[in-house]
């Protein structure tokens, strides 16, 4: 007759739950496979999946009941970092989208926006666009890949523990939200240049000839510059978000050596 043992019942647990809920949280707030059009049954079986392959190169866990006070305190720990490493990976699309707002503002698109489910917020259509390119190259350059080895190295780095996360880590984590601004305003500098161009030209054109309705001259003007002028950066565009996918990965990378460092 087979026996099995609450602490061996409680072993497994702790074995598959732990690991579970950070890939969950990484998946939940990832950018592309925690999309919202994803359906959540995919998710959890990804992570199941992801999870079992990970589980057999696990450092030793903390021998802690799952059901008690300690193990949902790891529980919620191992959320908390796998939502963080997702958020920053996330924060790369973001500075796209950012960069997508402000090029479709000059050029006068602001009027034309969808609903992005992903964000819960309205997004023009150019906003829309970039994401959507971002999604392609991420995917290209192996990102999720990418994504997935940073989470089995987090394992390695930022064992499963009963110990709280360091603040320098959430600090960390805040500090690189800059990426969104610096980023994004580089994604959109050479628009921005050639658009303030073009409304001066237009504004000049205005004091030279009053009786020139500049409103229906303008708005075509404006769009037609904006267009041509995009289609000829987007070769500058695919290598600013190359640039900008391996600087959200190396933030990632010091993030998780920071959260280590309360070992």
């Amino acid at each position: 007759m087979i026996s099995v043992t609450d602490a061996q019942i409680n072993t497994w647990l702790a074995t598959l739950l732990w690991p579970l809920a950070r890939v969950l949280g990484l998946i939940m707030a990832a950018p592309v496979i925690g999309h919202g059009s994803v359906p959540a049954r995919i998710k959890v079986s990804l992570g199941v999946f992801i999870t079992l392959i990970i589980v057999p190169a696990l450092p030793p866990l903390p021998e802690i009941q799952v059901a008690s006070a300690g193990g949902i305190f790891i529980l919620v720990m191992q959320v908390l970092i796998g939502v963080a490493m997702g958020l920053v990976m996330r924060l790369a699309f973001s500075a796209v989208e950012m960069a997508g707002e402000v090029i479709g503002l000059q050029m006068g698109l602001g009027f034309a926006s969808f609903f992005d489910p992903q964000s819960g917020s309205n997004l023009n259509t150019l906003s829309s666009f970039l994401g959507l390119l971002a999604s392609l190259a991420f995917l290209a350059i192996n990102g999720h890949l990418l994504l997935l080895g940073a989470l089995a190295e987090s394992f390695s780095a930022l064992p499963v523990s009963s110990q709280a996360l360091p603040g320098s880590g959430m600090l960390a984590i805040a500090k690189s939200g800059s990426i969104i601004f610096n980023y994004g305003v580089l994604i959109a500098l050479p628009l921005i240049a050639i658009l303030l161009m073009t409304n001066l030209a237009l504004a000049i054109l205005t004091r030279s000839a009053p009786q020139l309705n500049i409103f229906a001259v303008g708005f075509p003007i404006t769009l037609g510059v904006g267009l041509i002028t995009f289609d000829l950066s987007l070769p500058y565009l695919a290598g600013q978000t190359s640039t900008l996918f391996q600087s959200v990965l190396q933030s990632l990378e010091n993030i998780i050596t920071t959260l280590a460092s309360r070992v």
